[in-house]
């Protein structure tokens, strides 16, 4: 979410990726992808850079996640100590057909 102004003050967010076009007419609006209209109080080029810093925020945290080392993964042990992969996790639930 980019945060932006309305004109009469306050603050809202909008999703960048819904954004269909910026305009200046001489106000900023946003149109979103479904018709939406918003007049705020940023500038054409405030808005177009609150949305590059926002998508380079996402792809530093994906390089982030891709670098982060993979967390290991165990078995879980049985009572005798050995792996239990057999074994199911819960209770078996009954289907019921449904009723019309």
């Amino acid at each position: 979410m980019i945060v932006v102004t309305r004109l009469n003050g306050p603050q809202f967010g909008v999703n960048p990726d819904l954004l269909q076009r910026i305009d200046s007419a001489p106000d900023t609006i946003l149109t979103l992808i479904d018709g939406t209209k918003y007049i705020v109080e940023e500038s054409m080029t405030e808005v177009i850079a609150l949305i590059h810093e926002h998508r380079a925020v996402l792809l530093a945290r994906a390089q982030e996640i891709q670098a982060a080392p993979k967390p290991s993964v165990e078995l879980v042990r049985d009572l005798d100590g050995e792996p239990d992969d057999d074994t199911p996790m819960a209770h078996p639930v009954p289907l019921r057909p449904r009723s019309r």
